[in-house]
């Protein structure tokens, strides 16, 4: 997929600190719209880092971790701006100056290798010309021949000037022979009319070219000379004056260019952002650059005016604070859930399935079946994953009857032995070596809101002792961090026995003891409570959590 298809693609994208179900149920879904809808490409996302369950999945079934995509706000790449090619260093200012008038620009980007070297307006174009003439800038900026014959419609009578550069100063044989003689120089360019003895004795004196003005015939004894003498000829049809006054506009562009501090954008700038630049400079054109560095073309603040939303499908969740950054200048053209429908709002209809299962890939396995599309190997044995972590294989009491019958059916088609491999994910999901207490709180943590409170949950799913031990040593020192850094009213975390089908809850933040002890009716020792057959964050805990903080706000 090319950077074209996939700004216009369709992301589906799951929730921040993303799980095993919120990848997975992107990466599945969007491979079944792909097939019921080919008209549109969908790319699937992810809001966060991969757990190291999830990590697991996607290496055993070989699948391409999905982009990442933590903010949905209109970038450089939702813009129509100009993708106009960048113009060579060795264009001459007076071409550079008609590309600009036919295209309607003020400012060319010159590139090099697909690679910005600089910047020229037509400001910088103007400033030399209006400064007086500079009879050395030709030599100085090494201008081409080729620019020279071009930028004066000349016609080349002798000589070859391809490859060749000029290295002297430009001068205009307007006076005797006498005293042309006095001020022309090997290497010069001369600029002349149509007398014999002005050419003659600026080919004595070793000038690298001649140009003859007024379109005047040269005579078979001055052309014979100057071949003989290695002088090129060119004929044009501006008078002298005119020649004169045009040809310094053969320097190349790199001559003139700003080449330092230049103000660019890349696609994955924030169009908010950009905005506030432009706002700040006198440019109109910037140059946009893709992640690489390579030149795509230039923006204006007219091209901020035509932005597209991004379009996005959420799976997992339809909560906003739960959502990717900028979800309200996005357009949601589906919601897939599993969870209680909450706070998200769209400015349209959109379709919205909404399951009482235990795990989105349940429903995504459902549309399979009623789209009638073949499920492969691959995605079977992703959605069974998902099945498997978000039910604490079939032990959590959010599984229903279809999530079961659904994983089983799945097993067999990806061709694993559900038992045996829902223990591998597992153990690989818990292993925290290595991670930092932030890593392993951010691998599932959800923010929730209940009135003016908002809290949040982390979990962590356990198949051994070991590893359950070995992560609560490293998450609960980082609680207190966490609450200060996501400036919350209470954080909360789940160490979750798979096996034993129960959960050590600990808390940080003012009363979170006295949240957990009504909310379980059981007392916090050391900062953590025991809680036998509590499984699930969205069926057993998030209710409870929420009575007792509206209760405690009630008593207030």
């Amino acid at each position: 997929m090319n950077d074209m298809t996939a700004d216009r693609a369709i992301r589906v994208i799951g929730h921040r600190n993303p799980d095993t179900d919120s990848i997975c149920a992107a990466i599945s879904y969007s491979r079944l719209k792909e097939r019921i809808d080919p008209q549109h490409t969908y790319l699937p996302c992810r809001a966060g880092i991969l757990n190291r369950e999830t990590e697991f999945v996607l290496n055993y079934f070989d699948v391409p971790v999905p982009q990442v995509c933590t903010d949905v706000s209109p970038q450089v790449r939702d813009v129509d701006f100009r993708r106009r090619p960048g113009v060579n260093g060795e264009m001459s200012l007076r071409r550079a100056w008609k590309t600009m008038r036919d295209e309607e620009l003020d400012t060319l980007c010159v590139v090099e290798e697909d690679r910005l070297q600089g910047i020229i307006t037509v400001k910088d174009i103007a400033t030399p010309t209006m400064d007086g003439m500079d009879t050395a800038v030709l030599g100085d900026s090494s201008a081409s021949f080729r620019n020279v014959a071009d930028t004066l419609n000349a016609e080349v009578l002798v000589g070859d000037i391809e490859g060749k550069t000029v290295e002297g100063h430009i001068v205009i044989g307007a006076s005797s022979p006498e005293q042309m003689e006095r001020f022309i120089s090997k290497g010069d360019i001369v600029i002349l009319g149509n007398r014999a003895e002005g050419q003659l004795t600026a080919i004595e004196m070793d000038a690298a070219c001649i140009v003859i003005c007024g379109g005047s015939k040269v005579s078979r004894a001055i052309c014979m000379l100057a071949e003989e003498k290695g002088c090129i000829i060119m004929r044009t049809d501006y008078d002298t004056y005119v020649a004169g006054q045009m040809i310094p506009q053969a320097a190349p562009v790199r001559h003139f260019m700003v080449k330092d501090g230049l103000m660019t954008f890349t696609l994955d700038s924030l169009v908010e952002d950009v905005s506030k630049v432009m706002a700040t400079v006198r440019h109109r054109y910037f140059p946009v650059l893709d992640s690489d560095g390579t030149y795509l073309g230039v923006i204006s603040r007219r091209n901020l005016l035509n932005q597209r939303k991004k379009q996005l499908i959420l799976v997992d969740h339809n909560e906003k604070s739960q959502a990717a950054e900028g979800m309200d200048e996005a357009e949601v053209l589906e919601i897939i859930d599993h969870h209680r429908i909450n706070t998200l709002e769209t400015d349209g209809p959109v379709y919205f399935r909404n399951v009482p299962v235990g795990c989105t890939c349940t429903i995504v396995y459902q549309m399979y079946l009623e789209n009638g599309v073949d499920i492969d190997p691959s995605t079977a044995g992703l959605m069974l994953s998902a099945i498997l972590s978000d039910t604490l294989m079939f032990r959590s009491p959010t599984c229903t009857p279809t999530d079961e019958a659904a994983a089983r059916a799945l097993a067999k088609i990806a061709g694993v032995e559900l038992e045996k491999y829902a223990d591998a994910m597992f153990e690989a999901g818990g292993d925290v070596s290595g991670k930092t207490g932030e890593e392993i709180f951010d691998g599932d943590f959800k923010v929730f809101s209940s009135g003016d409170i908002h809290f949040g949950v982390g979990q962590g799913s356990y198949m051994s002792e070991k590893n359950r031990k070995a992560s609560e040593e490293l998450v609960r020192p980082y609680l207190e961090v966490a609450l200060g850094k996501r400036r919350l009213d209470y954080v909360f975390y789940m160490f979750t026995d798979v096996r034993a089908s129960a959960t050590e809850l600990v808390g940080a933040g003012e009363g979170a003891d006295e949240v957990i002890r009504r909310a379980f009716d059981t007392e916090p020792r050391d900062g953590a409570a025991v809680l036998p057959g509590v499984v699930s964050r969205k069926k057993q805990l998030i209710p409870a959590l929420v009575g007792a903080i509206r209760q405690m706000a009630d008593e207030r």
